[in-house]
């Protein structure tokens, strides 16, 4: 029975924790306050990954999934050290590393988003992950460690944290008017959090999948606006009143909120399209999306991450 250590016990690691040990799988969850899902076959570790004792909690795993989430702001800090001792952790033990990624690091993108294109980041977080990429792809193209890396947008679903899942789902079940930040009618891809774990568990199952990255297949495209009046019809809700945010309005959300305070940089992503393209994700592992309305009812019923 193999051991798999998960770093990162939010929606996405305990779901790939729960997808491990379901199919019988040993897995050690590693956390800061040592959460994780209740299952026989997972064990709970509460440390700081980035401050030591990460190289025993790994002895003996045969794949190391990086799901952990520094607060969004505070990545400059806290990111570097944390990818540095999960990559050097990896390195020291024989681990396969399997990181979840997101698209910061490929900056401003004309037309679909494929895994193809360089790390080309024009903001201050997208810097940090490209950097994490670059450092970690380093390592395996030196024959140290083997890599990949799954690549994510904005959530949905249970427990996901995004701009749509904290601004528009509580406003528009409670019949509010709801704002928005960027382009209403842009097309955008959305993850599922389901989706996004299964996506990390198949790729760390196949040889082939390392040294690249792959992106995960999008439960939708639907721009903000379409996606606002589905979420409504199927939570039984109004017709959503939708209108575009003001640069002032969202500066004025930074002067309290410092994780508000860290949106403006990556305004960019909302205001064009921004559509992955994940044929090559489905063509070799053969994974399909969830249903929108599935993860929209999930989204509803589970509620989000706070």
């Amino acid at each position: 029975m193999s051991l798999h250590v998960v770093v990162g016990a939010g929606p996405t690691g305990s779901a790939v924790a729960r997808l491990l040990a379901d199919s019988g799988q040993r897995v050690r969850v590693v956390s800061r306050r040592g959460n994780g899902p209740d299952h026989p076959l997972v064990e709970r570790v509460a440390i700081d990954a980035a401050a030591g004792r990460l190289v025993e909690t790994l002895e003996g795993a045969t794949t190391l999934f990086n799901c952990a989430m520094p607060p969004y702001d505070r990545w400059p800090a806290e990111w570097p050290p944390l990818a540095a001792a999960l990559l050097n952790a990896a390195e020291r033990t024989g681990a396969d590393y399997i990181m979840l990624g997101n698209t910061y690091g490929y900056g401003l993108v004309d037309g679909p988003v494929t895994e193809t294109l360089p790390m080309a980041a024009t903001t201050v977080k997208g810097r940090v992950r490209a950097q994490m990429w670059t450092d970690a792809l380093a390592a395996h193209e030196a024959g140290r460690v083997r890599v990949t890396e799954v690549r994510a947008s904005d959530y949905l679903g249970a427990g996901a944290a995004s701009l749509f899942t904290l601004l528009v789902v509580p406003e528009v079940l409670a019949g509010r008017p709801v704002s928005y930040l960027g382009d209403l009618d842009a097309a955008h891809s959305w993850s599922h959090t389901w989706d996004v774990a299964r996506t990390l568990v198949a790729v760390s199952r196949h040889d082939a999948a390392f040294g690249r990255a792959w992106h995960v297949p999008s439960t939708s495209d639907l721009p903000v606006r379409q996606l606002t009046a589905r979420l409504a019809e199927v939570a039984g809700a109004p017709a959503p009143t939708l209108s575009a945010m003001p640069d002032q309005e969202l500066e004025r959300l930074g002067e309290t909120d410092s994780i508000m305070a860290e949106i403006p940089e990556m305004r960019y992503l909302y205001q064009r399209p921004h559509v992955l393209d994940s044929t090559r994700t489905e063509q070799e592992f053969g994974l399909k999306p969830t249903p929108l309305d599935d993860v929209l009812a999930e989204t509803i019923s589970l509620g989000t991450a706070r």
